[in-house]
């Protein structure tokens, strides 16, 4: 029986690849790939490392999709995964901590665009992921997944297996932390 993936939600593509289906995983992998990597990108630097990271990341899922259960939210159960591995990554790797700027996002796609205006967002978002990379990991997680991944507070609880009051509060003191460090690094800036 032919059924159309892009009409399954994530978690009933696990029950038919469970059940029926094994090749219908790639459906998965399709849907969070890019998702992944972004996020992954903001603790795995290296290019070749983060596709290494995100390999085991998809091989983890596969092996423990019998382990999942479907009444909750896959895309969390992911995010889950992937940030164990993250966690793993900086753990074998951590002389550097300086996240990386995601280069795609800063290509000029259209010459008629004001480059001092383009210039400034991306002068703008180096200071943040600069200051970001200062914090301390247990402030940066949920910044990441709350302003970047747009993940809710009950998303971040499951991924992050905190409660979502320590949610709140990390993200409160992690906001107030990130706008000190942004204020630092930009006194020191040179006067042009």
């Amino acid at each position: 029986m032919y059924m159309d993936p892009l009409k399954l939600s994530d978690e009933q593509i696990v029950e038919v690849v469970r059940v029926e289906d094994k090749g219908l995983y790639s459906e998965i992998i399709k849907r969070y790939q890019n998702k992944l990597s972004h996020y992954l990108r903001k603790f795995v630097y290296n290019p070749d490392e983060l596709e290494d990271v995100l390999q085991v990341v998809f091989i983890k899922t596969y092996k423990n999709l019998f382990s999942f259960n479907t009444h909750k939210k896959f895309s969390s159960w992911i995010y889950k995964i992937a940030h164990n591995e993250a966690i793993n990554h900086i753990k074998k790797n951590s002389t550097n901590h300086q996240i990386s700027l995601d280069k795609v996002e800063y290509q000029i796609i259209d010459k008629n665009i004001d480059l001092g205006e383009g210039f400034d967002q991306i002068l703008l978002k180096e200071q943040i992921e600069n200051s970001l990379s200062q914090l301390k990991l247990k402030y940066r997680e949920p910044l990441i997944l709350f302003f970047f991944e747009q993940k809710s507070y009950g998303e971040i609880s499951d991924i992050l297996r905190i409660s979502r009051n320590t949610v709140g509060t990390l993200i409160s003191r992690g906001k107030k932390m990130l706008k000190e460090k942004l204020i630092i690094n930009k006194s020191y800036e040179p006067k042009q």
